[in-house]
């Protein structure tokens, strides 16, 4: 444990803008492949290379905290239920049927819905600074997302996947809200691998169901490539960094960094694409780091373990 507190990984808004940066090309993955692996079959399978990777690492924990565990697993089912087996199953559902661009729109309300149901269930409040941080850089991610232009906004409409992926927004933010119920103690390996492992039973009716309607995924380099790359990097390393960042903040303050993925998109485009940033986009990263630096600025409040 003494090696986990120095270094990089000490430092959960790191931790979390790099997960914010492996989320985006999750985003982008979940669209740009939807011809080729369904939704129900990319999450059961992203889940299935994440146990492989966490299990060797999970194990040694387990035969030494399993104790811990008594009287917390409908805490641990719920968790899986949502942060496993509901959100990206979600997110890669609504990204069948409607635009990256809505999706990130939407995905970036997860910071409100955050705050909001932390306020109603659990009587939480946002210092001033930090609640002027989180309208400060909620106003930059649409500012990108929107081309600088609020009137596309008024434009937009909702169609089916777009209120899958609000669904995906509310069940990310009882995710981020909950993970203050998990076990006390608890080694964050042996948590992700049991929360992966129970959202892969979930997932599993699902998935058998899909194949049974010939919904198959057609197996070539890019889909493996694609496969590996959400199981390694959102799923596995993703998770630990989100997970490590929520017990170090908060729910409220972690959840703000869901806002740097308008930002990552952007430069990936431009790294990737050739696609040189606008001004709007210029205008929309300055406002989101400046909204993030105001709110981390702000005395924290350390979460309860």
């Amino acid at each position: 444990m003494q090696a986990e507190k120095r270094g990089w990984y000490a430092n959960p808004y790191l931790l979390l803008t790099l997960t914010a940066l492996f989320w985006s090309g999750n985003m982008v993955l979940g669209r740009g492949i939807r011809a080729d692996i369904p939704p129900i079959a990319l999450a059961f399978w992203r889940w299935s290379i994440a146990l492989l990777l966490v299990l060797p690492l999970a194990w040694p924990h387990w035969r030494q905290q399993r104790h811990l565990l008594a009287g917390h697993w409908p805490a641990l089912l719920i968790l899986a239920a949502l942060g496993i087996a509901g959100y990206n199953t979600l997110a890669y559902l609504a990204l069948q049927t409607t635009t990256a661009t809505n999706a990130v729109l939407l995905n970036s309300f997860i910071p409100v819905a955050t705050i909001t149901l932390a306020w109603l269930l659990f009587k939480k409040h946002l210092g001033r600074l930090e609640g002027l941080g989180v309208l400060v850089s909620l106003l930059g991610a649409l500012t990108i997302v929107t081309r600088g232009d609020p009137a596309t906004l008024a434009q937009l409409t909702l169609n089916g996947g777009d209120l899958w992926m609000l669904g995906a927004v509310l069940v990310w933010a009882c995710y981020t809200l909950g993970l203050q119920f998990r076990p006390p103690g608890l080694a964050p390996m042996l948590l992700l691998a049991l929360l992966i492992a129970l959202g892969l039973a979930m997932l599993l009716p699902l998935y058998l169901w899909e194949l049974a309607q010939g919904r198959s995924m057609h197996v070539h380099p890019g889909s493996l490539l694609s496969l590996a790359y959400v199981g390694i990097f959102p799923s596995f390393v993703g998770y630990i960094f989100y997970n490590r960042g929520v017990m170090e903040v908060g729910a409220s303050r972690a959840s703000l960094f869901i806002h740097l993925m308008p930002v990552f998109g952007t430069l990936l485009a431009a790294l990737f694409l050739d696609e040189r940033p606008a001004t709007y986009h210029l205008a929309g990263i300055a406002l989101i780091f400046l909204g993030i630096g105001m709110a981390t600025r702000s005395p924290l409040r350390k979460p309860a373990p």
